[in-house]
């Protein structure tokens, strides 16, 4: 390390030290990549290493002003925490089980709702088709174009030939009126 990217590295860490947010962001990335590759080295694991590595900055933020200008590199110290930190992982994971990549795919939980929810969406999905059938076609078209399909209040203006305002008051009055009908 030459000992002009060491003094930057010094005065970065200084400046987080009192606090200054720009100078740790400097500091992130002039050496995040090197402490996220000491950490994925420990772990052999990218996620658990990503995850370590922001607890090894959060370390960083709450312990520069210990570090003291001794004549060590500062990465040294840095990659010490990161080292450190992977290791208690590493240990952490020890006292859980390992299981192989193939069944870890057994262990994580199925993203699609239960059979109680998916009873309780379609009510809710009936409920709100029953109550958008309340409302005049070119108002229930407007709430499904915008809220369901993601059309911009613009486009549905231009695409009725109307100013948005009166489309924006449109839904509003249409939303007021689905919300009473939603609530009975």
């Amino acid at each position: 390390m030459t000992d002009a990217r060491r003094s930057e590295l010094e005065t970065l860490i200084a400046r987080t030290a009192m606090g200054d947010r720009d100078a740790f962001d400097r500091l992130y990335d002039a050496t995040s990549a090197k402490l996220h590759a000491v950490c994925l080295s420990v772990l052999k694991d990218r996620p658990e290493a990503e995850e370590t590595l922001q607890e090894v900055y959060i370390r960083v933020w709450q312990s520069a002003a210990r570090y003291a200008s001794n004549g060590l590199s500062p990465m040294t110290w840095l990659i010490t925490i990161a080292r450190n930190r992977s290791i208690d992982k590493l240990r952490a994971r020890g006292s859980r089980p390992v299981t192989a990549p193939e069944d870890a795919a057994a262990f994580v939980a199925c993203s699609a709702p239960g059979p109680e929810s998916a009873t309780i969406m379609a009510q809710e999905r009936r409920m709100l088709d029953d109550c958008l059938a309340r409302l005049a076609e070119a108002q229930a078209g407007a709430v499904r174009a915008v809220y369901l399909e993601g059309v911009s209040y613009a486009d549905l203006a231009a695409r009725e030939g109307l100013p948005i305002n009166t489309v924006r008051s449109w839904l509003r009055r249409s939303l007021l009126r689905l919300k009473d009908c939603v609530s009975q």
